[in-house]
């Protein structure tokens, strides 16, 4: 058994997305669905990442954009379906933050110091904000803020390090607003090395330049201050946030802790080889067990 690959038709007709840097556009499936193709770029695991993080999402319970692998013209890539109803829009973080603080700082989305855990969790926790649009869960959340510790605690199992200004935000529509479900997690589970760096990694007896150490150098795109020099750890991230809702983190970390390695593993192994190698494939699930180990030491 391995994922389904979603051939798009070669001459299908295209709206092109200028939102974000690669390759990508809109399409209508043959039953209406509103789909956006992104390709993915050569030799860059951008594609197995995401469906790997979709799928453990759904194993997490946490609501989120759904991929799967697909291909248009030979060129390999995900297929997301829209997640925006008819009457809705999207507004992303910066947009949020730059109507909310003062002088927000425009500088490219990575270095955007500005975009602080404490200012993000403000406005998520804003009463006006409800839980993702059509996500049915059972737990008591006080706001938006609670899901959103989720995503971040996705972050750190999953290493994601593309938590910018622009990867997250919310949904209006039916004159509601919605917090959006995560999405866009392809800067993740080490998906840019090289096999020989991924081997050396595993192997090494050098503690700089073990995965151990890998998976600790994470970083999220967010700040402790509007004047820290560095953006917090992707670990650092999650406690930072964590402290606003403790029984939300507890909550999530609850469904980690309910995620078998045997469960991960599968979700990795599913994988195609021409897609994700074996290579890829250990480093990714070492990732993920190294994570799950340090999330679960965490205590609130």
């Amino acid at each position: 058994m391995t994922y389904q690959v979603v051939e798009v038709p070669p001459d299908v007709d295209r709206q092109m997305e200028q939102l974000g840097t690669k390759p990508k556009f809109w399409f209508q499936t043959d039953d209406g669905r509103l789909c956006l193709f992104k390709q993915s770029r050569l030799g860059i695991g951008e594609d197995w990442a995401e469906k790997v993080a979709d799928e453990l999402c759904t194993r997490l319970d946490l609501p989120h954009a759904s991929y799967d692998l697909a291909s248009w013209q030979g060129r390999r890539g995900v297929v997301t379906p829209s997640f925006v109803p008819p009457d809705g829009r999207l507004v992303f973080g910066n947009e949020l933050l730059s109507f909310a603080v003062s002088g927000y700082d425009t500088a490219p989305k990575y270095r955007r110091q500005h975009h602080t855990i404490g200012r993000v969790f403000a406005l998520l926790s804003g009463s006006p904000i409800q839980l993702p649009l059509g996500w049915v869960t059972v737990a008591q959340f006080r706001s938006a803020a609670s899901v959103f510790i989720g995503y971040l605690m996705l972050d750190v199992l999953i290493g994601n390090q593309d938590r910018h200004d622009e990867n997250w935000g919310l949904l209006v529509a039916d004159g509601q607003i919605y917090l959006q479900p995560t999405f866009d997690h392809a800067s993740s589970l080490g998906r840019n090395e090289r096999d020989e760096v991924r081997e050396e990694r595993l192997v090494t007896r050098d503690k700089n330049r073990g995965i151990h150490r890998y998976v600790e150098r994470a970083t999220s795109a967010l700040y402790a201050t509007s004047t820290s020099e560095k953006p917090l750890s992707t670990l650092d991230a999650f406690v930072a946030g964590a402290r606003h809702d403790p029984d939300a983190a507890n909550y999530w970390l609850g469904k980690l802790n309910n995620l078998t390695f045997d469960e991960m593993a599968r979700v990795v192994d599913v994988v195609q080889d021409d897609w994700m190698g074996p290579t890829a494939k250990k480093f990714a699930l070492r990732m993920l067990e190294l994570n799950k180990q340090r999330l679960s030491e965490i205590y609130l």
